[in-house]
C-alpha cells in the first residue's frame, strides 16, 4: 500500500503563495491534488501524469495553481499563487488511478493525511 505524506500548507493572506509537497513511499503513476472544506464535497484541483509532461486543472484554479513532478520517484509539487479566501481547505495528494475522470479524487486509491491551507482577506 502507497503512503502518503502532504506537507507545506500555512495561513497566508489573499493575494499570497505557498508550495505544497507530497512524498510517496514508492513510484508513483498518475497523482491528483485535491482538496476538501468542512461539509463539501471533495474537489479535484489538479493532476499530473507519470512523466509529468501532461497536466490538468480544475477551472477554479487555471492560471494560478500549477502542479509539477520530475518522474514517478520524486515528490509531487503543488504551487498555488494568488490565493483567495475560496482556496482555504485541506490538500490532499492521491494515486492509485483505477479509472474515470482524472480530476475526480473517487477514481483514486490512496491519498494522505492532507494539509491545512487557509487564506485570510
Amino acid at each position: 500500500q502507497v503512503q502518503l505524506v502532504e506537507s507545506g500548507g500555512n495561513s497566508v493572506q489573499a493575494g499570497g503563495s505557498l508550495q505544497l509537497s507530497c512524498t510517496a513511499s514508492e513510484s508513483t503513476g498518475r497523482m491528483l491534488w485535491f482538496r476538501q472544506t468542512s461539509g463539501e464535497e471533495r474537489e479535484g484541483v489538479a493532476t499530473i501524469n507519470t512523466m509529468g509532461d501532461v497536466k490538468s486543472y480544475a477551472e477554479s484554479v487555471t492560471g494560478r495553481f500549477e502542479i509539477s513532478r520530475d518522474n514517478a520517484n520524486n515528490p509531487v509539487y503543488l504551487r498555488l499563487n494568488s490565493l483567495k479566501p475560496g482556496d482555504t481547505a485541506v490538500y490532499y495528494c492521491a494515486t492509485g488511478f483505477r479509472f474515470g475522470y482524472w480530476l475526480s479524487p473517487s477514481a483514486y486509491t490512496y491519498w494522505g493525511q492532507g494539509t491545512q491551507v487557509t487564506v485570510s482577506s
